[in-house]
């Protein structure tokens, strides 16, 4: 009797022991095509919404997670990406190892479809844009069409503006490293190519405002590229009229080692001369990059980034002639030219990051970087033009004939100017994870910046005989006169904390035999970031906070239940921009190096909403934005090319409101509309001017009544303007279809819609530059034809076989052949009034294009 009592006892003490062990769930992750997948997280809680444990993959795809014993819990896979991710319920005994291997995606049964949402920037997987009819073949093309908040008035630029700020303001990473562009541009046709190649690009994640502190020191946005970790060998190459691009991606057989390579040609000629300044044209741009990733262990791994780039613009001008105004007013612009213009960019992008997991709640990252940009404009470029009155009169014999010379003279531009520019940074960035509610961002960053800068630039303008402006018979002076040596180097300091808390409760949802969860989170980061620069000695903080709310709740379709997202948000912060070298010259060429960073305060208020319409998901996005402006740096814009005023002298604000619908119009193929309103203006501190008027009380307009004298003046001051980017609607449409009958013909249409834009004459009064331009309105279609039927693709002997997609497609670019504006040439008169003359953007143009994807 003693010993079964005591062997009851024993198997007692040995059950209560055993039931606080744990158990443990292991497996491999892999997509649709059977591929091991990277850094898919998995998250473990229990059926009160409690989390147990999280992990992610390994690069082989294998993970191992720990949880407690005899305890239902619930297992998300995926919940961190892009991906449909999935649910799954286990309840394992004590010191149970049980192994599950899991395929993301859509076809496994009994699964439910998991749309993450739970980032503050819109995470997004762009589509093939290689697909997309494109002037300039650039990445931002699809931001320009997509992106919240985003508009742009230049179809051979990558430059964009988002919420009125302009193209300085935006942040642009890709793997966490800062890419900068030229300095010297001056417009977008000797822009060239834009650093992002998007055959590399895996998604990208775009904030229009309102981004976390871990994010850098910029006013406006911020675009978060991430490059593609390769699973397997493949490549690609893409020739049309316009150039010929080309990447190559794989992996070491023991997974260890991953390469990325891109090489990029391009020449704009052909979309040149569809310009009204005929010439010879001959813009060359070419690049190379290649991203490395070498991981000798699955907590340690050496990144490295490499990029050069080669821009070179060549143009000899020969004549340009340009109908415009009204109709009852009708001028014609005649010029023609002699000399050139040689615009050449080399800029060099390297950066090493060394990825460090000393445990499985904490990451480290430290990145090196180094960017080097020489860049030299050269031009002397002279113009005899004529300004001519044109017969309007439908009746006349001479309708569309020159009736009335109006002015005639000669203008001289000159240019020598050299910059060299070099920027190198060291930074660590690092996470760590402190429970399951609590996930803390923190990092600092040092940076050296050289600019040596050489101005030699000039130009004369002669109408009618005389100089303007005049000067004394023995004397010639000049419209315009920089001569400048300049050098600056300069240390900044920077460093960020972020805390993010994630709240959940739960719902349970019986689907079949299993239990599953359905969480609503509330999740809060706050945090702050400083910037010292020691040339204004200026310190920089900056409080930044978001809170977002995410119910979610399910919903059948094919006999698979899909969680339904939703997200409310909203977001306050301090955004700081310290000058860097160009907002730092004056219109002079001197340095103010007194200049403070702007500042901007974020008030954004939006959210979305995932649905089904026609059976196919679509998702509807919106924010309500307010910026609070100070210590505005006035600038002014011709084309491209960005010029301060170099003193923090105005305040002002930016409002308005984003729409984008995106989804399934068609089945299979995703498109993009995005419609916005805003409005910003600025006020610039003490300006005025006078309004003169004459013995009958009659307003002088300056050079106009040149007989009047004035006996009475009226001091005015402006108050709030337009901000140079000031749009009242902006349109975008990415569209794509596919013939019903015929699924191997397809059609990409690109629209883009904006309204005017603000100008003025070419001084430096901004209160002048209240006049607008003409709505920039252009359409670009695509025509695309699969010329690999899945016949040719499954013979295993063929060729072919190698072959994953290829296509051609017929491109034409401004189908409508609408003259956009995107400048304008000032001329004066015989009456001395000055005329602007519009400078236009591209016209028609058909474009050839053939893709193969191996």
């Amino acid at each position: 009797m003693l010993l079964r009592y005591t062997i009851l006892l024993i198997s007692i003490c040995f059950s209560l022991l055993s039931f606080g062990q744990d158990a443990t769930l292991y497996g491999i992750v892999r997509d649709s095509l059977g591929e091991p997948q990277r850094n898919v997280r998995i998250v473990a809680t229990d059926i009160s919404g409690n989390k147990e444990q999280t992990t992610d993959t390994r690069r082989d795809g294998s993970y191992k997670i720990t949880i407690p014993a005899n305890k239902a819990i619930i297992f998300e896979f995926g919940g961190n990406l892009n991906y449909e991710s999935k649910v799954k319920q286990f309840k394992l005994n004590s010191g149970e190892q049980r192994e599950y291997n899991i395929t993301i995606g859509i076809e496994e049964e009994k699964s439910v479809v998991i749309r993450d949402n739970r980032v503050f920037l819109e995470l997004v997987k762009p589509p093939d844009l290689k697909r997309m009819a494109s002037t300039s073949g650039n990445f931002e093309d699809f931001l320009k069409v997509s992106g919240l908040g985003v508009s742009s008035n230049n179809e051979l630029s990558s430059t964009y503006n988002v919420r009125g700020g302009n193209y300085d303001e935006n942040l642009i990473y890709v793997n966490d490293i800062e890419i900068y562009r030229p300095f010297l541009v001056r417009s977008g046709q000797q822009e060239g190519l834009s650093f992002i190649h998007s055959d590399l690009v895996e998604n990208i994640q775009f904030s229009a405002g309102g981004f976390d502190a871990k994010y850098g020191d910029k006013l406006s946005s911020v675009l978060d590229i991430k490059y593609r970790q390769p699973t397997d060998t493949r490549a690609s190459i893409t020739l049309s009229f316009m150039g010929a691009n080309t990447h190559f991606e794989g992996r070491s057989k023991n997974r260890k080692f991953t390469y990325l390579v891109g090489a990029r040609y391009r020449n704009n000629s052909y979309v040149l001369n569809s310009l009204q300044t005929q010439g010879d044209y001959r813009p060359e741009f070419a690049d190379a990059q290649t991203y490395l990733s070498w991981m000798p262990t699955e907590d340690f791994s050496i990144d490295v980034l490499a990029h050069y780039s080669s821009n070179k613009f060549r143009v000899v001008p020969e004549n340009r002639e340009t109908a415009f105004g009204p109709i009852n007013e009708a001028l014609k612009f005649t010029v023609f030219f002699d000399g050139q213009e040689i615009t050449q960019f080399n800029t060099y992008t390297g950066a090493v990051s060394l990825n460090f997991r000393p445990t499985k709640n904490t990451r480290f990252k430290w990145i090196s970087s180094a960017f080097r940009s020489i860049e030299t404009e050269k031009f002397d470029i002279q113009g005899q033009y004529w300004l001519d009155e044109i017969e309007t009169d439908l009746g006349s014999e001479e309708f569309g004939e020159t009736t009335f010379n109006r002015g005639v003279g000669t203008f001289l531009n000159h240019a020598r100017n050299r910059l060299d520019a070099t920027v190198f940074n060291s930074y660590i960035k690092a996470n760590s994870r402190l429970n399951d509610r609590h996930e803390l961002f923190y990092g600092a960053k040092f940076q050296h910046e050289i600019f040596t800068d050489r101005i030699s630039e000039w130009s004369l303008l002669d109408s009618a005989g005389f100089s303007i402006p005049q000067a004394p018979s023995d004397e010639i002076q000049l419209d315009e006169l920089i001569k400048a040596n300049l050098s600056l180097q300069s240390n900044r300091y920077s460093a960020y904390v972020q805390d993010i808390y994630t709240l959940s409760s739960s719902k349970l949802i019986d689907f079949e035999d299993s239990t599953f969860m359905s969480p609503a989170y509330v999740r809060i980061a706050a945090g702050v970031r400083s910037q010292w620069w020691e040339v204004n000695e200026q310190l920089t903080i900056s409080p930044r906070a978001k809170i977002s709310y995410s119910p979610r709740w399910y919903y059948y379709r094919n006999d698979t239940l899909i969680r339904r997202d939703a997200e409310i948000k909203f977001a306050v912060g301090v955004y700081h921009q310290p000058p860097l070298y160009r907002a730092l010259r004056t219109f002079d060429g001197s340095l103010n190096q007194s200049v403070l960073a702007q500042q901007s305060v974020h008030f954004v208020f939006g959210g979305h909403y995932t649905f089904d319409m026609w059976d196919r998901p679509f998702k509807l996005t919106s924010e309500l934005y307010y910026k609070i402006l100070t210590d505005i740096n006035p600038y002014e814009i011709d084309n491209v090319r960005i010029r301060y005023h170099a003193e923090n002298k105005a305040s002002g604000y930016a409002t308005g409101i984003d729409f984008k619908l995106n989804g399934e119009f068609v089945r299979g193929v995703e498109s993009w509309a995005k419609l916005s309103f805003m409005r910003t203006r600025e006020d610039i501190n003490n300006d005025f001017y006078y309004d003169f008027y004459n013995s009958d009380g009659e307003l002088i307009f300056p050079g106009y009544s040149i007989n009047d004298v004035a006996v009475d003046s009226v001091r005015i001051e402006p108050g709030y303007i337009p901000r140079p980017a000031d749009q009242f609607m902006n349109l975008g449409l990415y569209f794509q279809d596919r013939m019903p009958r015929w699924p191997s013909y397809k059609v990409t249409l690109t629209l883009l819609f904006g309204t005017g834009l603000p100008y003025g004459p070419p001084d430096h009064d901004r209160y002048k530059d209240i006049l607008r331009t003409t709505a920039y309105r252009r359409l670009d279609i695509g025509f695309l034809k699969d010329l690999l039927t899945n016949r040719e693709r499954l013979k295993p002997d063929s060729f072919w076989h190698n072959v994953s997609d290829m296509w051609i497609s017929l491109e034409i670019f401004n189908i409508a052949n609408i003259n956009n504006t995107i400048s304008y040439t000032w001329i004066k008169d015989v009456n001395n009034l000055q005329n602007p003359v519009p400078n236009f953007l591209t016209g028609r143009r058909i474009n050839l294009k053939y893709v193969c994807k191996f």
